[in-house]
């Protein structure tokens, strides 16, 4: 994987964009710490998803045995007022032979030098992708070529 494109679409090698922060290091803003959860879900790294959720709003538990097939991320907005912050992304997934799409929200907080996800509002739809279209994952190609 060190080798291969970072998950959240950054176009760096995961090697050099989230794995550092899977691997402990802190995240340098809410959107970076939002892209590495992104990733974290696409890799099915649990322990990083509870670890970067903030303490008074996380599960006790996190099962990612039933989470979709993530295949593309967008940042939509970003933005950071002292220790707190706000992303506004879409991810889209897909089920079997169905494509939806997961809008979010999310506001983080800074403590102790540390981003952590504090909560978000979703919501949820499901995408018709054209066979021309452009590829739902973010590849540049179209549809029928890449993930059709």
């Amino acid at each position: 994987m060190n080798n291969l494109l970072c998950p959240c679409g950054s176009r760096l090698n995961y090697s050099i964009c989230c794995q550092p922060l899977h691997q402990g290091t802190p995240a340098a803003n809410p959107e970076a710490l939002m892209r590495s959860r992104y990733s974290a879900f696409v890799l099915r790294l649990g322990d990083y998803l509870l670890q970067s959720w903030h303490s008074s709003t996380r599960p006790i538990s996190l099962s990612l045995e039933n989470s979709p097939d993530w295949r593309g991320l967008q940042v939509l907005s970003a933005s950071q007022q002292q220790d707190h912050g706000k992303v506004h992304f879409r991810a889209v997934y897909r089920e079997g032979t169905h494509w939806g799409f997961l809008q979010e929200e999310s506001d983080f907080v800074r403590e102790q030098g540390h981003w952590y996800y504090l909560h978000g509002t979703t919501r949820e739809g499901q995408l018709k992708p054209g066979r021309n279209d452009p590829c739902l994952c973010g590849s540049g190609r179209k549809f029928k070529l890449c993930c059709g």
